[in-house]
């Protein structure tokens, strides 16, 4: 039986729902790779639960990242959505990883039941490869670059025109709160889903959103309007970038990313890295970093303006930036690794989330960012604001 363990829902290691990559299956997928010519052996293994993922040393001596998913998850099709913004990323000179093409020209490489992908490493160091989920960073100086590298990728992501991804489960995006009406929008997202429908079903639902979640959706609805659409990353954390000499190199892990808007993007970055949902009932109100959710403000502002419509929308979207990737972890722990302890979980981070922020350390952290005057875009009722442009 394997030793390797991942992270759990918690900040317990668990065994993997996914058996770990093996040397033999990294062989046979890179010997598809005439430039790799197979594998030499397997570095390290991601303790990341959602897949098997790992470091490859190839036969020829390059280090690769493999990363392999059930189909049930990502088909060769679902991951195409993802590598198309990839290219897209890389043409425009974001510092984003390189997916590799076997010698068919394949990026998505089905073998069995499985789905793989490989990717170049990136530059750089992965300074928080262990760290779990909701980890801080270590410094306000990388708080800092990961708000300005999420920035240039913005700018990089302006012309990419694809549609919204395909339904499958674990993907971000921002649709349920970002109709007109969200219960309704909710519903309808839950009939493409048979296994989140079922679970809803069992669920107070509705009096749960209508009591926490439409309050921040009432005062957010009146800028939705204003906010262009765009691709974007939607898991931005500490653990999805590389480091050089204290700045991001690299941005990687694209799985959740999905058509939504900027400031969602900037919104989900302070969600992932400004509190420590796991350390909450430990920490109480040291687990809420209030200087890194403005620390990733400052940064981001320092390469792009957020119009006035983004600076409105921002404290409101905070609460709501989660929803649609938590029904996703509810369509996974069902319908794929139908473990019933999960799937609570998941409906819990759902609503829990969203009832933090209208609490005292909640409402705090909103404050701050309503507050903090570092990243206006300028003079009220300017053309900006009135037309959602950025700069």
């Amino acid at each position: 039986m394997s030793s390797h363990l991942v992270h759990g829902m918690g900040t317990e290691w668990v065994a993997p729902d996914w058996p770990p990559l093996t040397a033999r299956e990294a062989d046979q997928l890179l010997g598809r790779f005439a430039r790799l010519g197979g594998a030499g052996r397997v570095l390290w293994r991601s303790p990341r639960p959602l897949s098997a993922a790992g470091l490859i040393e190839s036969a020829r001596g390059e280090r690769v990242f493999v990363k392999r998913h059930h189909v049930s998850v990502r088909s060769a099709a679902g991951l195409l959505e993802e590598h198309g913004f990839l290219a897209h990323l890389a043409a425009r000179g974001a510092p984003v990883v390189t997916v590799l093409a076997d010698d068919g020209g394949d990026t998505a490489i089905s073998m069995g039941p499985w789905t793989y992908e490989v990717h170049t490493v990136g530059r750089g160091r992965d300074l928080y490869r262990d760290a779990i989920s909701w980890s801080p960073f270590t410094s306000l100086g990388h708080a800092r670059s990961a708000g300005r590298a999420l920035a240039e990728l913005h700018e990089a992501a302006q012309g990419y025109d694809a549609l919204r991804r395909a339904p499958q489960p674990l993907l971000g995006g921002f649709t349920v709160f970002a109709a007109d009406e969200p219960l309704a929008a909710l519903e309808a997202y839950a009939a493409e889903r048979p296994q989140v429908a079922a679970e809803l079903a069992r669920r107070p639902w509705r009096a749960d959103l209508e009591r926490w979640h439409l309050p921040f959706h009432n005062r957010l609805h009146p800028h939705l309007e204003h906010l262009d659409p765009l691709w974007t990353h939607n898991d931005l954390h500490a653990s999805n970038l590389m480091w050089e000499r204290g700045a991001v190199s690299t941005v990687f892990d694209f799985g959740l990313a999905d058509r939504a808007f900027a400031v969602h993007d900037l919104a989900v970055a302070i969600e992932r890295n400004a509190v420590e949902w796991v350390e909450l009932d430990a920490k109480g109100a040291d687990a809420v970093h209030e200087d890194v959710a403005l620390a990733l403000v400052e940064g981001y502002t320092q390469v792009t303006k957020l119009t006035d419509a983004e600076h409105a929308a921002l404290p409101d979207l905070l609460p709501l930036c989660h929803v649609d990737y938590s029904l996703s972890e509810i369509d996974y722990f069902r319908s794929v690794t139908a473990s019933a302890d999960n799937t609570d979980l998941a409906y819990r981070y759902l609503v829990d989330h969203t009832a933090w922020f209208a609490g005292p350390l909640g409402s705090r952290l909103l404050d701050r960012l309503r507050t903090s005057e570092q990243h206006r875009s300028g003079r009220p009722g300017s053309s900006t604001a009135a037309s959602g442009r950025r700069d």
